[in-house]
């Protein structure tokens, strides 16, 4: 097969992905927050508590990477733990006041950041582009 380029270019646009949420995150003066903590603040938006297993699950990150990621926040202020009223072995997580006020900025970075992307790509190339990206997803995570 010719085209065995795949990840090197994936790589690329997450780095530029990386480069243009840092710099947008710094028009905000937001520099506590790094781009692995997106995921965990766009889950927490909805207002829910998660246990970290649970947040590990849904943003496809391991445990102890979320656990690093999520202590940050909590110094930063942007997240609380308190422990479940179901079940005090569980600690949840969820946004304080601070990390609500942090919606509308990733809402406005999230939406400059996909203008960027899809620019000068017709809809259902977008479209295109992300089914043959999840497939190839999906090729990894059948063989885990």
């Amino acid at each position: 097969m010719k085209n065995q380029r795949l990840i090197a270019l994936s790589s690329r646009l997450a780095e530029k992905a990386n480069k243009f949420i840092i710099a947008e995150l710094k028009k905000y003066e937001l520099t506590d927050i790094a781009p692995s903590h997106g995921d965990i603040l766009s889950l927490l938006f909805d207002g829910s508590s998660y246990e970290m297993g649970e947040i590990s699950r849904k943003i496809h990150r391991t445990k102890p990477t979320v656990t690093v990621l999520v202590e940050k926040l909590e110094k930063s202020g942007y997240v609380q733990r308190v422990k479940s009223d179901v079940d005090a072995r569980f600690t949840m997580i969820s946004l304080t006041e601070k990390g609500f006020a942090l919606r509308p900025i990733f809402e406005a970075i999230s939406k400059d950041l996909n203008a960027l992307a899809y620019a000068g790509l017709r809809e259902e190339e977008g479209m295109l582009l992300e089914i043959l990206l999840e497939k190839a997803i999906i090729n990894f995570e059948k063989r885990e």
